[in-house]
C-alpha cells in the first residue's frame, strides 16, 4: 500500500513496486487523509497490506514555518496513525524522511547514528514522524533522502530551466551542499528496503554531493543552455525556512543502497523529460 501515491516520489515508488511484481494498493490524499485516523484503520484493515509505504507528505520547507502545526499533522500524526495500523495488521512501515533533520554544522557526512538537530519546523515535523514511526511499529524502515527531483512535480531543475529560458542570469546559493536526488533511483532502492527485514534507519541519496550553485551550473551544462550562475550566500535570498549548511548523508550500514551519482541521475531525468514531452507517434 502506497500513500501520497499521486505525488513526485509517490508515482515512482508505485512503478517500481509493479516493476518488481508487487500488487500494489496506491492511494492518493483523495483516496486516504493520513490525518483521519478512523479512516486509517479502516482502509488498512480493509487492504491488509505487507508493506506500507508513506509518501503522503508536506513538502513546502518554507511554509512550514508559518503553519509547522499544519506539517505536524501530516509529517508526524499522520505517519504514526499509519505505523500503529500497519502493526495492527502486521505490516511493515517504510518512511521517507530528509537531510534536514540535521543542523549541518559539523561539516561532515552524516551517518544513520548522528544525532539530528533540526533548523526548521519542517525538519522538526520530518523527525517527530521518524520517533512516532519507530515507536509505533517495530518493523519500520526511516528512509532519509535528500533534495529530490523526479517527472512528477515541482523541483529544482525545473525552475532553473524556467527561469533559464527567460533570464540571462539566475542568483543561487553556494553555501548549502547537499545530494540531488533522483525519484526513480530512490523508489528502486524503497522498494528493495520494502522487501527486506533491515529494519531501522537508511540514508539512501545519490552518490557525490554539490552546492545548489553546482547543481545549477551542471543543469545548464547538461542542456547547453547559456544562463549564467551567479552565486549568493543563503542570507541574502531571506527565505523564512533555516536550511542545513552541508547536509550530505552517508551511510554506515553494511550493505548500504547505493544510488549512481548525481550528475548521472541528471542526465537520465533530463531524457525521461525529453521522451516525456516528446510529441506521439514520433520516431526514436
Amino acid at each position: 500500500m502506497v500513500t501520497g501515491a499521486g505525488g513526485m516520489l509517490g508515482r515512482d515508488v508505485v512503478e517500481a513496486l509493479i516493476t518488481r511484481g508487487h500488487e500494489v494498493a496506491a492511494l492518493g490524499h483523495a483516496e486516504l487523509d493520513i490525518t483521519d485516523g478512523p479512516r486509517v484503520d479502516e482502509v488498512v484493515g480493509r487492504l491488509r497490506p505487507d508493506a506500507i509505504v508513506n509518501c503522503a507528505a508536506w513538502t513546502d520547507v518554507d511554509g512550514a514555518e508559518s503553519a509547522e502545526r499544519d506539517a505536524m499533522a501530516i509529517n508526524d500524526t499522520g505517519a504514526g496513525l499509519l505505523a500503529v495500523a500497519a502493526g495492527t495488521v502486521g505490516a511493515k512501515i517504510v518512511y521517507p524522511s530528509t537531510d534536514y533533520v540535521f543542523d549541518g554544522t559539523t561539516g561532515s557526512a552524516y551517518v544513520e547514528s548522528d544525532m539530528p538537530h533540526p533548523l526548521s519546523a519542517y525538519g522538526r515535523s520530518k523527525l517527530a514522524g521518524e520517533t512516532s514511526v519507530a515507536v509505533a511499529n517495530s518493523r519500520h524502515l526511516i528512509v532519509r533522502t535528500s533534495w529530490l527531483f523526479g517527472l512528477g512535480g515541482k523541483n529544482f531543475v525545473e525552475t532553473m530551466l524556467r527561469v533559464g529560458a527567460s533570464q540571462p542570469e539566475v542568483l543561487v546559493v553556494s553555501d548549502q551542499v547537499g545530494s540531488p536526488t533522483y525519484t526513480p533511483h530512490l523508489a528502486e532502492a524503497m522498494a528493495l528496503l520494502a522487501e527486506s527485514d533491515d529494519y531501522g534507519i537508511h540514508h539512501v541519496v545519490s552518490s557525490g554531493s554539490c552546492s545548489w550553485f553546482e547543481f545549477a551550473q551542471e543543469i545548464f551544462d547538461q542542456v547547453g543552455m547559456s544562463t549564467r550562475v551567479m552565486a549568493a550566500r543563503t542570507g541574502m535570498l531571506g527565505r523564512p525556512a533555516p536550511r542545513p549548511a552541508y547536509s550530505v548523508l552517508a551511510s554506515e550500514r553494511p550493505d548500504p543502497r547505493v544510488l549512481p551519482s548525481w550528475t548521472t541521475a541528471l542526465a537520465e531525468y533530463l531524457a525521461a523529460r525529453e521522451g516525456a514531452t516528446a510529441p506521439a507517434g514520433g520516431h526514436g
